[in-house]
């Protein structure tokens, strides 16, 4: 019978083993089993030490049997096989459970001295001695063949997959064999001209080389193939996605003389930075483009954003237009209502009526908002995730801002989009990006970039407090805190969980977080406590804020510290994004190995936002030299976010910046890595744009046409920009 890669593996393989592949590992298609790639290749000679095995874990191991004994358990019915073997310099125990002796001779024999393959399970230890109980195993050919053909047998390597305690990775090597022979015609992403140009494989050659190499030398080439593979298919997805959007018309939206726009300019108090004025410009000439703006605009913490996406408010209601800001959390979207408000003044905010609508309000005031914005007299509108809602209409949306992309996924995007006739759409994140992720998260988008900074701010300095070295420097922490509350300042200190069930003790004016906790030491209700005591912060005006927290408590803390009303805030990450007090001077971070770069980069940018020096202080008791404190320490050591992305992405690594494999969908990356393999992605990019230049709907690629509707499926696109 032959195959598809779209067959089922119900179809293909049968209903038992296509139901445990799905289980352990999502498949569904023979494509996905045949993209499940080997991690690794074992010799049949490569004896891998057993004195090194970690107890707990599930490996997989070749070895020879040492010794093999049957016997009748002593207590109870039954029979057991004791088996012993080695790679050479250790040796382990293998223990088998047998109904009767009859059945544990026959395991006894099948497992006999000298006997050798590859054995998996999860290691134990018993009287000292490493063992496996129950384990699977697969036994190279019997003896007779096996002398016969020791010489052709040592040159072919052992595929080891990516395994589960249900799934062994020969079980998994088995089913791929049967379907790479039983594979029918592969269409080739690729065509003959590319292929030869680029030296690469075909598409059967490739996947033949990477599942059953004959020899080393044939798997770079492969895994080369497969990874150009992927990258084509991704940037081609993205560039179709980019030209569906330019297949639309839109309304265009031009400033007029004299118009909101104008009168906004001439009311500003500063000038716009370079930036501002070069990517307003690019905004501007998107906004009376013949297709709908698609823009991301990237731009460090506090270098005014939210300014240039106003000004594009302010010119798509020039034509009567609305404009619509989703931002990922209640606190934000409240934040940025007020600092618009404020921003078009007394003259221009009852023209444009800036609105709230969010998922937590009252019904009543809900109800009110709602019929501003679907009677468009709401020229602006505010709010999360509930401006997707079917109930919330617009009366001409012309404009949607995304704040902060990462949180936000492309069906949300779209879902808000579907609500107007082809509106723009502009996409806003303070996390600066490294360009391969750019073009491999948000290829479908134009992309602009903010790097100046508006002038009068004092900057920031960034120490780290390493407890592991200094425990002394804790408290040290709290008076730098109370000092600057003296000066009249404000103080920020972010826990990375809202309450960690663990005491905090105190000793004396000393705090102190509690030895052995495990995750993090602080939470924010023991910080409170512990502050509540302490002999200057404990009199001062301190509040909590959390993401549990009811909306319009939440919002009112935001609010009493924004006036000023609170010397210290203790909260969570729910304002590592947006939150603007400019009399805010310190951040402390505490845990500070808890969070990641950008994490942390985005809360050091929530002070030294005026003309009051900032001051971050990271408190960590990660060691010197692991890479929880490479981390921290990168942070300290520089303010330019775009050089922390690349180090984030070098210490991470891009599973956890692309957030695939999070979304719990299949990933589109199974080979390709952002860092690793920059040119080759920038190299796709460049055949995509070619391919689709000539053949726009693809209809002499027919091979690349079905590799992206198999392998980069709307979820999985989702998942790449949800980060």
């Amino acid at each position: 019978m032959s195959v598809t890669l779209d067959a089922s593996l119900e179809e293909a393989l049968g209903a038992t083993p296509a139901k445990t592949l799905h289980r352990a590992f999502g498949m569904q298609t023979v494509g996905d089993l045949l993209s499940h790639y080997p991690r690794r290749y074992a010799d049949p000679g490569e004896l891998t030490p057993i004195r090194e095995l970690p107890v707990g874990e599930t490996v997989t191991i070749v070895a020879e049997v040492l010794s093999s004994v049957a016997r009748p358990m002593r207590n109870r019915r039954g029979a057991m096989v004791e088996v012993v073997i080695g790679d050479g310099i250790g040796r382990m125990s293998l223990t088998f459970f047998a109904k009767g002796m009859s059945q544990a001779e026959w395991r006894a024999k099948e497992l006999s001295v000298g006997r050798r393959g590859v054995f998996s399970g999860k290691v134990g230890e018993f009287n000292g001695v490493t063992q496996f109980a129950h384990p699977e195993y697969e036994l190279f050919d019997d003896e007779d063949a096996a002398r016969r053909r020791a010489d052709a047998r040592a040159a072919v390597l052992i595929p080891i997959y990516p395994a589960t305690a249900s799934v062994q990775t020969w079980q998994i090597a088995k089913f791929v064999g049967r379907m790479l022979d039983a594979l029918g015609v592969i269409p080739d992403p690729l065509s003959p001209d590319v292929r030869e140009r680029e030296q690469l494989l075909t598409a059967r050659e490739a996947l033949e080389r990477i599942h059953r190499p004959k020899t080393r030398n044939e798997i770079d080439p492969a895994v080369r193939t497969l990874r150009m593979h992927e990258a084509l298919t991704l940037q081609t997805a993205l560039l179709q996605q980019r030209d569906a959007v330019r297949a639309l018309s839109a309304t265009s939206r031009p400033a007029k003389p004299g118009g909101l726009l104008e009168r906004f300019d001439a009311a500003l108090p500063y000038s716009l930075t370079p930036d501002q004025q070069t990517v307003g410009e690019q905004i501007a000439a998107d906004l009376v483009g013949a297709w709908p703006m698609n823009r991301l605009v990237q731009g460090e913490v506090g270098s005014g954003k939210t300014l240039v996406a106003l000004r594009a408010m302010l010119q798509v209601a020039e034509s009567g237009g609305q404009a619509a800001l989703i931002a990922p959390t209640e606190v934000l979207a409240g934040q940025h209502l007020r600092s618009i408000a404020k921003m078009l003044g007394p003259q221009l905010a009852p023209l444009l009526m800036p609105t709230l609508l969010t998922g937590q309000m009252p019904a009543a005031e809900r109800r009110k908002a709602a019929l501003r914005v679907a009677s468009g007299q709401a020229l602006i509108v505010v709010g999360t995730h509930a401006l997707l809602g079917e109930k919330t209409t617009f009366a001409d949306l012309g404009l949607v801002v995304v704040d902060e992309q990462h949180r936000f996924g492309v069906e949300q995007r779209e879902a808000l989009r579907a609500k107007g006739s082809s509106p723009h759409a502009l996409v806003l994140t303070a996390t600066p990006i490294p360009r391969t992720v750019a073009m491999t998260v948000f290829g479908d988008l134009d992309t602009s970039v903010i790097r100046t900074m508006p002038a009068g701010r004092a900057g920031i300095e960034t120490f780290v407090a390493p407890l592991d070295e200094h425990p002394g420097w804790f408290n040290r922490v709290w008076e730098r805190a109370a000092e600057e509350i003296a000066q009249g300042r404000q103080v920020f200190a972010v826990c990375a969980a809202i309450d960690t069930t663990k005491k905090t003790a105190e000793q004396g004016e000393q705090l102190v977080p509690v030895e052995g906790a495990a995750g993090p030491r602080w939470g924010v209700v023991q910080l409170d406590e512990a502050l509540s005591t302490h002999p200057t912060l404990g009199g001062l005006r301190r509040a909590v804020l959390h993401g549990k927290m009811p909306s319009d408590e939440k919002d009112a803390v935001m609010q009493a510290f924004a006036r000023g009303e609170i010397d210290l805030l203790l909260a969570t990450t729910v304002i590592e994004v947006g939150v603007d007090v400019p009399n805010a001077s310190t951040m402390i971070v505490l845990d500070a190995d808890r969070f990641g770069v950008s994490q942390l980069h985005q809360l050091r940018g929530r002070v030294g936002r005026g003309g009051v020096p900032g001051l971050c202080l990271l408190v960590t008791e990660s060691e010197a030299g692991s890479v929880a404190r490479e981390r921290v320490d990168a942070v300290a050591a520089t303010l330019d976010g775009f050089q922390l992305a690349e180090v984030d992405l070098e210490l991470r690594g891009e599973g956890d910046v692309l957030g695939a494999a999070q979304a719990g969908v299949r990933s589109s990356l199974k080979l390709l890595r952002v860092v690793k393999d920059s040119g080759l992605i920038v190299r796709a990019r460049e055949l995509a744009e070619s391919i689709l230049a000539a053949d726009p709907g693809l209809d002499a690629h027919p091979g690349l046409r079905e590799a992206i509707s198999r392998r980069v499926t709307d979820e999985d696109r989702a998942a790449l920009a949800k980060n």
